[in-house]
């Protein structure tokens, strides 16, 4: 079995961790002091792992050299023998856990997460199933224990949703969500077909991790504000003030509208998080693209023209086709259970990043708490 990458780094980097969370001013930046602890935490289980499976592949020598050897007890050979497979076993299993716990973690993966639907190609099927897949996300937020929080939505005429953002707050919201971004297709016979037959409808997804002043520095300069009636659902309140707010962000364009809330205040502050969120993520895009080329094969790039999932419901199956994933039990997924789809990338990820890291050695590379 090949040796593991050199752990020193993250033990120094653990000692480093211990002594910070050791002084009296550590809770003083309660999210610096979270975020420390998580990686403390998994520093911790690394390190721990990694002497486990010393200890394991040192038992599996012995072991071997037992069962191999002509002289001896006959029932001890036999035992050494019997506990061979078991030893390998864990030891392939530890070996895994420990490459991926090495795998420098992405800076945004921590964060919460805003996301847009909009409809695309297919008029009011689309607006539909833009509709159908905000509440399948709703669903899986819910069973993960995150919280939805929404910020700006248009409704069509039959009640799908045009174009819809929200904010999900959460433990590793952006980890999880990050592989939805990019154009859904839908296959189906739409309820206003009498001839029943199939129609090919799209919508985009974005996703962006939430992005806080101090990633992102906005010059008020920069910002065009216009404020104007809400108008769709709200309740009775939401015509009667000019609260709906638009942000255009002049030097790249970015047009950003919220209206859900009843306050100008409060639609101002969401319109800031997505303006922010969107201009970190085209920061994060820039500097991806720096190193494209050798990474041509990465699975999630984030492109929206992709074309990333078809859902077919005649079929009853939804297909990933960045990894060739395809399940059945459509009506399921679409009611939230999309962790075996998001799995399958996340799985295919760390396995294009396992096989960059064996056999090389190993350079810590710190988290970043925030982007500067």
């Amino acid at each position: 079995m090949d040796a593991l990458p050199d752990i020193s780094p993250f033990q120094r980097r653990l000692e480093e961790l211990d002594a910070q969370m050791a002084e009296p001013s550590f809770y003083a930046n309660q999210r610096r002091a979270a975020e420390t602890t998580r990686e403390q935490q998994q520093l911790r289980k690394l390190v721990d792992d990694h002497r486990t499976f010393t200890q394991v592949e040192r038992e599996l020598v012995e072991a071997n050299l037992l069962a191999k050897e002509g002289s001896g007890p006959a029932d001890m050979r036999k035992l050494a023998a019997e506990e061979i497979p078991e030893l390998e076993r864990r030891a392939r299993e530890l070996r895994e856990t420990i490459l991926l716990a090495m795998i420098p973690p992405e800076a945004s993966d921590s964060r919460n997460t805003v996301m847009e639907i909009r409809a695309g190609t297919g008029g009011d099927e689309a607006a539909l199933f833009a509709a159908e897949l905000f509440r399948c996300y709703q669903k899986y937020a819910d069973s993960q224990g995150w919280k939805i929080q929404p910020m700006s939505s248009s409704y069509s005429d039959r009640g799908g949703l045009r174009e819809v953002s929200f904010l999900v707050t959460g433990t590793d919201v952006y980890k999880q969500l990050k592989w939805e971004s990019g154009v859904h297709r839908v296959q189906r016979v739409p309820v206003t077909e009498a001839s029943g037959r199939i129609h090919t409808s799209t919508i985009t997804v974005a996703v962006l991790p939430e992005a806080e002043e101090v990633d992102i520095q906005i010059n008020p300069q920069d910002l065009e504000i216009t404020v104007a009636r809400a108008s769709g659902p709200g309740g009775q309140g939401v015509n009667t003030t000019d609260s709906a707010v638009q942000i255009i962000h002049k030097p790249t364009g970015l047009i950003v509208k919220c209206a859900d809330e009843r306050s100008q205040i409060k639609n101002k502050a969401s319109a800031m998080t997505v303006l922010r969120s969107r201009l970190l993520k085209l920061k994060e895009d820039e500097e991806k693209a720096r190193y494209a080329a050798e990474r041509k094969n990465q699975i999630g790039s984030g492109d929206r023209s992709e074309r990333i999932r078809t859902y077919n419901f005649p079929q009853n199956r939804v297909t990933d086709h960045r990894i060739g994933l395809t399940l059945h039990g459509l009506p399921q997924i679409m009611e939230g259970a999309i962790g075996p789809l998001i799995e399958g990338l996340q799985k295919a990820h760390y396995e294009e990043r396992l096989a960059a890291l064996e056999g090389r050695s190993y350079e810590l590379v710190k988290p970043s708490a925030e982007l500067g």
